[in-house]
């Protein structure tokens, strides 16, 4: 596999030109071509020789849309093949403030929670800077959006993977996709989910990129997490609380939990209970998911009756929660139900 052109900031890429004897500008040209989801071969103002010494070294399509789904709300997922032939899979949501792409950070995942398909075939690799953010120029290309009038307005760092288990590709990725000339989304509608690496958590904290932190909960007890989450062996939930203070105190961001409602393992009314006591008075926000059922997994969702009966004791304890609505579900709207669908031949 060659090099990745996306996985470079506009002053490295004016470094390279530079370097090879072109003008300075000929770095712009190309930097807004890729910005707007153009392969090299398609930016049309560089000259033939230039493209042709570009696609000697780089990849000429690094991430490529290999087949979307388009659910009956709208929702629409995709399969990315990668330039190595591996795939991955996104999500682009339509809500009334815009659209919001979810965004895959690794070929697989090592962290095997019991509730999500990502894992199901292990890791595989990371992703490298560029071909994360080559998902979100693929589908803001294709949804008619350009780097000036973005299409996609918001993103989320909930595909396959976890972000903090490939910290230094997902920093890279973060500050190009905020970089001024660039693509340019606000670290502010950024949301980067992790399940609880507590020691990236700090690390991220002190990079100086305000994006909203998500965690993955999903219970209020460290044994009833490690029997869904293996990394809540390593570090526990009192481990978690004290990175995301940190967060806060660094970004000034109010974090999020996320919950997701799993019938039999965390959606009683005493984890409601325990749920009160363990997040009254933090600056945070519970966002509880109905579970997109895993059949490998055989764990399932609850009613939405009983999913708002949860919310309602979370409210009238004091916390800040909502129910996320159920979206995609018919066409394997979880993470890594796709990819596995493919991977297994059916």
């Amino acid at each position: 596999m060659k090099e990745i052109l996306q996985d470079h900031s506009l002053a490295e890429l004016q470094a390279l030109i530079l370097a090879w004897g072109e003008q300075k500008y000929r770095a712009g040209q190309l930097y807004r071509g890729l910005m707007r989801g153009k392969r090299i071969a398609e930016i049309s103002d560089l000259s033939r020789t230039l493209k042709s010494r570009l696609l000697e070294k780089f990849e000429d399509e690094p991430v490529r849309i290999a087949e979307t789904f388009v659910s009956a709300d709208g929702t629409e997922k995709y399969l990315f093949e990668l330039a190595d032939g591996n795939i991955v899979e996104g999500v682009l949501m339509s809500y009334k403030y815009g659209k919001t792409q979810c965004v895959s950070t690794q070929v697989g995942c090592r962290m095997n929670c019991a509730f999500c398909a990502s894992g199901l075939n292990g890791l595989i690799r990371n992703l490298t800077a560029g071909e994360i953010l080559g998902q979100i120029l693929a589908v803001n290309a294709r949804q008619g959006g350009t780097a000036e009038k973005r299409a996609v307005t918001n993103v989320v760092l909930m595909g396959s993977g976890e972000p903090l288990d490939n910290y230094a590709n997902t920093v890279r990725f973060l500050r190009n996709v905020t970089a001024e000339g660039g693509i340019c989304i606000s670290a502010r509608n950024i949301s980067l989910s992790t399940c609880g690496l507590v020691p990236k958590m700090y690390e991220l904290a002190d990079e100086g990129i305000p994006v909203n932190l998500t965690v993955s909960l999903h219970s209020p007890t460290d044994e009833e997490r490690a029997r869904i989450m293996p990394i809540a062996k390593a570090y526990t939930i009192a481990d978690i609380l004290r990175a995301c203070d940190y967060y806060f105190e660094k970004t000034g961001r109010r974090y999020i939990f996320e919950y997701s409602l799993i019938a039999g393992e965390n959606a009683g009314r005493a984890q409601a209970e325990r749920l009160i006591a363990l997040l009254r008075g933090r600056p945070c926000h519970v966002n509880l998911i109905r579970l997109n059922a895993v059949p490998e997994k055989g764990l399932c969702g609850i009613s939405e009756k009983d999913a708002y009966r949860f919310l309602g004791v979370l409210e009238r304890g004091g916390l800040s929660a909502t129910l996320r609505r159920t979206i995609g579900a018919d066409i394997g709207g979880a993470c890594g139900q796709l990819r596995a669908k493919r991977l297994g031949g059916s």
